[in-house]
């Protein structure tokens, strides 16, 4: 099996890069890993954001979550970085990523 490209999508290659250092580092590991068609350590499913979407959970430094879709097309792409700080994922962030999943034609 090949290694899937990474694709960062509107912003989110600058709001993974600031995340804190260790935070950043957990997110590469696990991004790497879905490149190798593994799955991520922690996540769950987005079907609110689009169909095979999903969420990479990071418990380092606080709460951070990287949105992706790794099921179309020969990339993973990832739509969404972000700080969690509720317990639920805010409105504004589903909303961004589900935008950015129809960007690349994605389905809801």
């Amino acid at each position: 099996m090949a290694v899937k490209r990474l694709a960062f999508i509107g912003s989110s290659l600058d709001d993974l890069r600031n995340f804190p250092d260790e935070a950043r580092r957990a997110a590469g590991f696990e991004l790497r890993a879905i490149q190798n068609g593994l799955e991520p350590r922690d996540w769950k499913p987005m079907q609110s954001v689009g169909a095979g979407v999903r969420e990479i959970r990071i418990r380092v430094l606080g709460e951070w979550r990287v949105i992706y879709l790794a099921t179309i097309r020969d990339a993973v792409y990832v739509l969404h970085a972000f700080q969690k700080k509720t317990r639920k994922t805010s409105g504004h962030d589903i909303d961004l990523a589900r935008s950015r999943c129809k960007q690349i034609g994605g389905t809801i």
